[in-house]
């Protein structure tokens, strides 16, 4: 893509600078395929996410985001720069200590000093007591399960996951005791069918389980396919105490599919 052309793809008062400190733009100005995928993501969550960040520098002095999971910390350049310039704090947590020291570098670089960079897997409990949004994109599998419950546990305001690779679900339904569930069982009888059903189970659980603790739920596509296929977007927002129909909803799924996915478990504290 031509330099004329990716002005097109920026946000308002996003800088050319830091996505080629970033490396999502190259030397030129210009931006290859693989660049053009990424980037699209990141400005599309960045836009969902608005609402979320307003909200949370009206109603707090230190506003306090997460980002669960967070690689490269694509996002949390991009968000820290057009929200947290003046106050407030992005944690980046991130299990790969080369992704986490060549981010934290970056973000000496760039002057940064708000943001924080932890190298730990997303269940250990790294965050401060309180956070305000959590962020988790294409955490892997489980992963996204501990982010919704550092989430829950530390009663964000608001809360954004993009699921990826969700297999313990698929798994638990291979596993379960065999009992009659009737045209249910037709959906995962086979391991295709029970791959494509554990994944959408997954989510629906993970919706569900945040309306039964107070978060009003949206649940919609982060971009086009043609960029992800993992393009599920989770949004919450914490409105007040776990509603009753939703828990009643959520047991009876359960109940009825025979699964205990990890946020379950979590939450039982089992």
């Amino acid at each position: 893509m031509k330099p004329g052309q990716v002005r097109k793809e920026l946000l308002p008062e996003q800088s050319k600078a830091l996505l080629t400190a970033l490396h999502l733009l190259t030397r030129d100005g210009k931006l290859n395929a693989d660049s053009l995928r990424k980037l699209k993501q990141v400005n599309h969550l960045v836009g969902l996410l608005t609402p979320a960040l307003d909200d949370a520098f009206a109603r707090h002095e230190v506003p306090v985001l997460a980002d669960l999971g967070s690689g490269n910390a694509y996002l949390g350049f991009v968000l820290y720069e057009l929200f947290f310039q003046e106050r407030g704090e992005v944690w980046c947590v991130e299990s790969r200590d080369d992704l986490s020291r060549r981010a934290q570098e970056r973000a000496e670089k760039l002057g940064f000093s708000r943001m924080r960079f932890v190298t730990a897997p997303i269940a250990l409990d790294v965050l401060p007591e309180r956070v305000h949004v959590v962020t988790a994109l294409h955490a892997c599998d489980t992963a996204t399960d501990d982010a919704l419950f550092a989430a829950l546990r530390r009663k964000a305001d608001h809360v954004a996951v993009v699921p990826c690779c969700q297999a313990e679900v698929a798994q638990l339904l291979k596993a379960a005791p065999a009992k009659d569930t009737g045209a249910l069982a037709a959906l995962f009888q086979h391991p295709w069918h029970r791959r494509e059903f554990g994944s959408h189970l997954t989510n629906v659980i993970r919706a569900l389980t945040l309306e039964a603790q107070g978060y009003q739920v949206t649940v919609t596509e982060l971009t086009g396919w043609e960029h992800s296929l993992k393009n599920e977007l989770i949004l919450g927002k914490r409105v007040g105490g776990g509603e009753r129909e939703p828990k009643v909803r959520l047991a009876a799924l359960l109940a009825q599919t025979g699964v205990k996915p990890k946020l379950t478990r979590l939450l039982e504290g089992t």
